[in-house]
């Protein structure tokens, strides 16, 4: 199926949920910056937890950018998401490769690391984005997700993120949930919420036997009755344009212009999220400084 991401609220209002299947988009993601296995996990991750973040705020324009630096190998973790759940992300290093944990999974903590922070912004069409920043817990994503809502929103959530990578390093299953809860919450449904979330075991499993976000969502909180508020599609979208890439080349202003001219003649500027290459000739970088000369300058 299609990638998908679910947001349900549970009837007594006291507990709101998402879901997010992501085996398409990490796979696209894989394939663009080819990651190896462990950096496929850990930007799989990444994106999932930021598509969820993006939904949820609903305004047109709004984003959120999710930016993990650990200091491991892998170096900054990096996904940006829309307020539909459309994700694009990149690693600094996607040709990191770390043995396998004991136990035999990805070491996605080691490749983060977890001398580091996490970083959320929040733009929300507004004069100044909001941004909170937590240190690491494990750089294992999940786990940091979780304690960043509970220390800069003051929101008891848990996180469950995962990606599974077959043997030829394509993705075979990719997503994760978001259990969060709300004002009137007591102890009892913190009981249910971890109950469920220790009973259904991890989410690659649940989503490898059945990839729909409803039905993880549900086996996740057994407990609880889910009213399902939207079903979305999802995918990995890039923004980028030819027209974006011009403005970074002005923004370099007239004498930065003048020495690429000067010194190579031509460029070719290279998008990180989804590496679109747009190549400006000697005649379009000269029309590009004669246009920065035209322009009226901001004073002071």
């Amino acid at each position: 199926m299609s990638d998908q991401l679910v947001r349900a609220i549970s009837r007594d209002g006291l507990v709101k949920a998402a879901a997010v299947s992501t085996r398409g988009l990490t796979e696209r993601a894989r394939q663009i910056h080819r990651t190896t296995p462990v950096a496929t996990a850990a930007l799989g991750r990444a994106l999932a937890a930021c598509s969820m973040m993006g939904n949820a705020l609903k305004d047109s324009g709004a984003s959120v950018t999710l930016q993990i630096k650990g200091g491991g190998p892998l170096g900054t973790v990096l996904a940006v998401s829309d307020n539909q759940g459309n994700v694009r992300g990149t690693v600094d290093n996607p040709a990191v490769d770390l043995p396998l944990r004991a136990d035999g999974k990805l070491d996605v903590g080691a490749a983060v690391g977890c001398d580091g922070t996490l970083t959320i912004i929040q733009d929300l069409n507004m004069k100044e984005p909001y941004t909170g920043s937590v240190g690491l817990l494990s750089g294992e994503i999940a786990e940091d997700i979780a304690a960043y809502y509970v220390e800069s929103e003051q929101i008891p959530t848990a996180c469950g993120l995962g990606v599974l990578v077959d043997r030829d390093q394509s993705v075979l299953a990719a997503g994760g949930y978001m259990i969060q809860l709300l004002p009137g919450a007591g102890e009892d449904v913190i009981s249910k919420v971890e109950g469920g979330v220790l009973a259904a075991g991890p989410v690659t499993t649940l989503l490898r036997e059945d990839p729909d976000p409803v039905s993880l969502l549900r086996r996740v909180m057994p407990d609880f009755d889910l009213e399902i508020l939207e079903v979305s599609p999802v995918e990995y979208r890039c923004t980028c344009s030819r027209d974006r890439m011009e403005r970074a080349l002005i923004s370099l202003g007239p004498e930065e212009l003048q020495s690429l001219i000067d010194e190579q003649g031509q460029a070719d500027l290279t998008c990180r999220f989804c590496d679109n290459v747009q190549h400006f000739t000697r005649q379009d970088l000269e029309d590009l400084l004669a246009w920065t000369r035209r322009r009226p300058q901001s004073s002071e």
